[in-house]
């Protein structure tokens, strides 16, 4: 009777069985004790696998972590079997995706080295070419990246009333970038990755996924904006799918920072990867390029901080007058229309991107624009700061700018003679009489006729001028000589309510 009674209860089964159950059920050949080595001593070993289970649920979905045995994170790759090395470099990724706060250095001290230490180890192991990017590697690598990297920078504090950094300011330098330079390197290694599935990467790495890189180009860190350009402009090459997003996102920043903020530290370097892209631009352009000029490039001349990008917006700009001549003539007159009044280094920076413009326009399309261009020159030729008026009569000494004026110069000199005969008789600066002089005899060598038909007519109009200033003279001398004689000529009249006031009062 007692021996039916013992059957019927449930077997306790032996320590060796129920570790070996546990090690058929992880696949790994691993004892337990290896496996959570890194882990507080003194907790149990049903608890750590309950943890473990709890980590990889949260960062790998289900349907991408099946199939993915569980590999201690702080194994080296050298000490797993290669069938092993993918779910160790899983196992790697999602250690990493714990964050730390970076500006207390003595806080978290081993943990921080430790994430470090792994993230160099994925770094290598990527630059190996040994990996293989499978779907769950790639959803944990972009979950990674975006974790460490996709962030709200804090408010901006600079006393500086220009948008972005000035000359003057001194870079502002983040704390983490101890971690966020190798997560950087990561991200570029796997785009790089020669036999990286494209059609895979580019479920992960979607639309949101670049709008928030973008969003990082806000940075005030210069290191991360150059990190940041360079993978931009790997994922424009790589992705063809997403340069047209690519392309409107960018736009979208212009125009917030042109007509909303004139905030942003990232213009130059956006821009620096478009003087590339549109080098590539197939012809003829597209319309919707053509709209990015128009739109995007040329009002970028309008924001004080202008200089900051300066040169790359040049760059850019001069890009598209080479793939298509005929824009020359719009470039121009949306530089005549932004063209800066009281920034002297402003216009000294229209007048070199104006000088590289000119250089590539064509005969036809200067002459559309001659007239607005050369009023304009000659202010800038009396400029009273000398270093404009000094830059405004170099122009002169470019071969096809000369070729041009002189082709066209019954226009051209009428409208900057005057301006040249002003700065002989009144400018201050002694270089700037130089160059008016040097000017003056290479037109008269050009079209003698032409010079001294312009300079009878700049007499003319100053003996009309002096005749009204002469007749203005008289007739104020006439009139203070006529109010002059009715005041001492006896009464003065009072107005008749006037009057009637004084009496009623």
């Amino acid at each position: 009777m007692i021996k039916q009674i013992l059957r019927k209860l449930p077997k306790k089964v032996p320590k060796s069985e129920s570790s070996d159950s546990a090690r058929s059920e992880s696949g790994n050949t691993t004892s337990f004790g290896n496996v959570f080595q890194c882990t507080n001593v003194g907790s149990t070993i049903s608890s750590k696998l309950n943890v473990v289970k709890r980590v990889s649920s949260v960062v790998f979905p289900a349907s991408l972590s099946a199939g993915v045995e569980a590999v201690d994170p702080c194994l080296s790759f050298k000490d797993v079997s290669n069938t092993q090395k993918q779910s160790l470099f899983i196992s790697k990724l999602n250690l990493c995706c714990k964050v730390y706060d970076m500006s207390d250095p003595d806080k978290n001290t081993a943990e921080q080295d430790l994430k470090r230490q792994t993230l160099v180890e994925l770094v290598d192991f990527v630059s190996s070419g040994t990996v293989k990017f499978t779907e769950p590697a790639i959803a944990a690598l972009c979950k990674m990246c975006a974790i460490n990297l996709f962030r709200v920078f804090p408010p901006k504090f600079r006393t500086s009333t220009v948008g972005g950094e000035t000359e003057d300011e001194e870079p502002m330098f983040d704390p983490a970038w101890s971690h966020l330079q190798i997560v950087y390197d990561l991200l570029l290694q796997f785009i790089n990755y020669n036999s990286l599935d494209v059609k895979l990467a580019k479920v992960h790495i979607d639309n949101a996924f670049i709008l928030k890189l973008l969003d990082l180009f806000d940075s005030e860190d210069p290191r991360e904006r150059d990190c940041l350009k360079t993978i931009l402009h790997r994922i424009y090459g790589k992705f063809m799918v997403h340069r047209p997003f690519i392309r409107k996102s960018v736009s979208n920043i212009i125009y917030r920072f042109v007509f909303e903020t004139e905030r942003h530290n990232g213009i130059a370097e956006l821009l620096e990867i478009f003087g590339s892209v549109i080098s590539g631009f197939a012809l003829p352009l597209k319309e919707e390029h053509k709209v990015f000029l128009w739109k995007a490039l040329i009002p970028l001349h309008k924001p004080k901080s202008v200089g900051i990008y300066h040169q790359q917006l040049t760059y850019c700009v001069v890009q598209f007058i080479d793939k298509d001549q005929k824009l020359a003539s719009s470039v121009i007159k949306g530089l005549l229309k932004y063209w800066p009044v009281t920034s002297s280094q402003k216009e000294l920076m229209f007048i070199s991107e104006l000088e590289e413009i000119l250089e590539m326009t064509s005969m036809a399309e200067f002459q559309k624009i001659m007239v607005p261009l050369f009023r304009r020159m000659g202010c800038c030729l009396n400029s009273s700061h000398y270093q404009v008026a000094e830059r405004a009569h170099l122009l002169w000494n470019n071969e096809h700018i000369l070729n041009l004026i002189t082709h066209n110069r019954q226009v051209i000199l009428p409208l900057v003679f005057s301006a040249l005969v002003h700065n002989t008789q009144n400018h201050w600066n002694q270089a700037v009489l130089n160059l008016t002089q040097n000017i003056k005899k290479m037109l008269s060598q050009m079209d003698e006729d032409l010079v001294l038909a312009c300079q009878r007519k700049i007499e003319e109009e100053d003996s009309r001028s002096s005749a009204a200033a002469e007749r203005r003279r008289i007739t104020w001398e006439r009139l203070e000589a006529a109010a002059s004689d009715q005041s001492v000529g006896g009464d003065i009249l009072v107005p008749v309510k006037s009057a009637t006031c004084s009496v009623a009062c």
